[in-house]
């Protein structure tokens, strides 16, 4: 190869924009062309039909998957104005309604149009942080409608484009946001989501967001539509209590759990948990709802401060010896189910996968918390102190 055939200059650069830019690699935006792809471009507009329902407090998000092979994303929040100057809506941002920000439409067509700034209110559903626009570029074809203030508003996409402008507006009753759309066959490898796959996520998802419900419905199957509606008052007391439940009779059947803001992680925590007298530890974590199986500063503290709180109940009952003084969260964790979910202004999801949370003042935080919280219950409960640390104790 030559000199001139090596040379490398401004001259052999492709600049993409717009869609384009997406279509042209999908896999870096959702992941794949497989069906894990196709799962993430659904849960980017589930996401932000979550958040708008966040920001008010509660409401529902309801998901549809069309016999023709669409998805429809439904919920009754405030929607955003598809041009900002229309003044009305909020786009979940901290100025709250009327702010100004990207309208629909440009979070729709543009890189660079955000739903506002992350914080503790916001959830993350998929693992990229999909946005808008990217549905809208590997989707042949997208319909975007807001309901809002008596009006009504529509407008049609194809492959990321706009095909017209925004409809006139129309009278209308109700409030929402639905976005129907169908990705594009020509990009992803199959067109037909899991209903399991997707289900699953949702529910978690509902666990996680106590103001929040969540239903799925598919109409591609023959005869009547199937559904699943989900929404949990208790949060993850409600998901530590159902995680059990997979493992059989109970033990004990009262489940630990407690909310609290911390301001020195500038942000809040969810923890619920449980012992049964036997069976593996199954601690999950998450942080604004996305899942880290990689663990993170979030669980460190979870299991510091189940350690402290056992260790320190053993030692006043004078049954450990000083060999034992330390007696490790191993032992503790055995048959314990947890749920440890933390949401924070500034999250520091590490890793390639985003799979584990780094913020360090996270892991003190927790630790204080559930220390405080196990002591408690330690004194209200006495028997399940005993049965804890017994454990602990026999090595069992």
């Amino acid at each position: 190869m030559s000199g001139e055939d090596m040379a490398y200059d401004a001259t052999r650069i492709t600049y993409l924009d717009g869609p384009e830019a997406v279509r042209r690699r999908p896999g870096m935006w959702v992941g794949s062309v497989g069906e894990r792809g196709l799962h993430q471009l659904v849960f980017g507009a589930v996401d932000e039909a979550v958040n708008r329902i966040l920001a008010i407090g509660g409401g529902s998000v309801d998901v549809t998957l069309t016999r023709d092979g669409g998805v429809q994303v439904w919920d009754d929040g405030t929607p955003t104005p598809f041009r900002a100057a229309e003044g009305f809506g909020n786009t979940g941002g901290d100025e709250g309604p009327g702010a100004e920000g990207p309208g629909l439409d440009e979070r729709l067509t543009s890189f660079h149009a955000r739903r506002g700034p992350d914080d503790r209110r916001t959830a993350f559903v998929g693992d990229f942080g999909v946005g808008l626009f990217v549905v809208n570029a590997l989707s042949s074809r997208l319909t975007a409608e807001t309901r809002d203030a008596g009006v009504r508003r529509v407008q049609e996409y194809a492959y990321g484009v706009a095909v017209a402008a925004p409809s006139t507006p129309e009278p209308a009753t109700g409030t929402g946001t639905a976005l129907a759309f169908w990705p594009d066959r020509g990009i992803f490898e199959t067109t037909r989501c899991s209903f399991a796959v997707l289900a699953e996520r949702l529910r978690q998802v509902a666990f996680l967001n106590p103001g929040l419900g969540i239903s799925l419905t598919d109409e591609r199957t023959a005869g009547a539509a199937r559904s699943v509606r989900f929404r949990f008052p208790d949060g993850v007391r409600d998901f530590v209590a159902a995680l059990d439940a997979e493992s059989g009779p109970l033990v004990s059947s009262d489940v630990i759990g407690f909310a609290r803001d911390d301001p020195r992680m500038a942000g809040s925590m969810q923890v619920a948990l449980l012992w049964r007298g036997f069976g593996a530890e199954r601690v999950l974590g998450f942080v604004n709802s996305l899942a880290t199986p990689e663990g993170g500063t979030h669980l460190d503290g979870f299991r510091d401060g189940v350690t402290d709180a056992v260790a320190a109940i053993a030692g006043e009952r004078g049954q450990l010896t000083t060999a034992d003084s330390d007696p490790g969260a191993g032992l503790i964790g055995a048959g314990l189910t947890a749920v440890v979910s933390v949401c924070l202004d500034r999250p520091e999801i590490l890793g390639a996968t985003r799979g584990r949370l780094g913020n360090t003042a996270v892991r003190n935080c927790v630790r204080e918390a559930v220390r405080e919280c196990l002591r408690e219950a330690f004194d209200e409960r006495p028997e399940l102190a005993t049965e804890v640390v017994e454990r602990v104790v026999r090595r069992v």
